[in-house]
C-alpha cells in the first residue's frame, strides 16, 4: 500500500475510534450521569464544560472519519474506488453499505445532533419549547447512530478484510 493510503487508513481508524467512542459515551454514560446530576442540581459542570467540548470532538471526528474513509476508497487499494463503493458495485458492495451507513451517521451528527445539542446546552438561543423539541430530535438521532454503528462497523470490517483475504 502506498503511504497516502496508509496515512488515510491510520487517520480513518483514529478518528473513527474517537467518533464511535464518544457516541457510546454520550449514549451509555453521559445521558444517565446527567439524569442523576439533574436530580441534585449538579449538572452544571457537565453541561458547561464537558458536553460542549465532547460535542466538538464528536462533530469533527465524524467528519474526519468520513473524509479519511473517502480518501482511502479513492486510493488504488480499492478498484472502482469511492464511486464503486457508493454505487454498491461488486466487489465493493459490503464496504459501500458501511460507507452509506457512515454517511447517514455523519448527516445525523452535523444536521440533527450537534445543532440541537447547542440549543439544549444554551449555546444557541432557544425557547423552552424549542429545547424540548431539540432534546427529542437529538436523542432519536443519537440512538439511531448507536444502532447503525454496529452494522456499519461490521460492513466496513468485512469490506476491508474481504479485500485482503480474497484479494478483490
Amino acid at each position: 500500500m502506498d503511504w497516502i493510503g496508509g496515512l488515510a487508513r491510520w487517520f480513518h481508524y483514529l478518528a473513527g475510534v474517537m467518533w464511535i467512542g464518544l457516541l457510546y459515551y454520550f449514549n451509555f454514560v453521559q445521558v444517565q450521569a446527567l439524569a442523576e446530576a439533574n436530580k441534585t442540581n449538579e449538572a452544571a459542570g457537565i453541561t458547561k464544560f464537558v458536553a460542549p467540548r465532547a460535542l466538538q470532538f464528536f462533530r469533527w471526528s465524524a467528519l474526519a472519519t468520513w473524509f479519511m474513509g473517502a480518501a482511502l476508497l479513492s486510493t488504488g487499494a480499492f478498484p472502482g474506488g469511492f464511486i464503486g463503493a457508493f454505487t454498491l458495485h461488486p466487489p465493493l458492495a459490503a464496504i459501500g453499505v458501511g460507507a452509506w451507513l457512515g454517511t447517514i451517521m455523519l448527516f445525523n451528527v452535523w444536521v440533527l445532533i450537534y445543532p440541537n445539542q447547542m440549543k439544549i446546552l444554551g449555546k444557541v438561543p432557544a425557547t423552552d419549547e424549542e429545547k424540548a423539541k431539540a432534546r427529542r430530535i437529538a436523542f432519536l438521532a443519537s440512538r439511531t447512530n448507536t444502532m447503525l454503528s454496529i452494522p456499519m462497523l461490521f460492513f466496513m470490517a468485512f469490506g476491508f478484510s474481504h479485500k485482503f483475504i480474497v484479494g478483490l
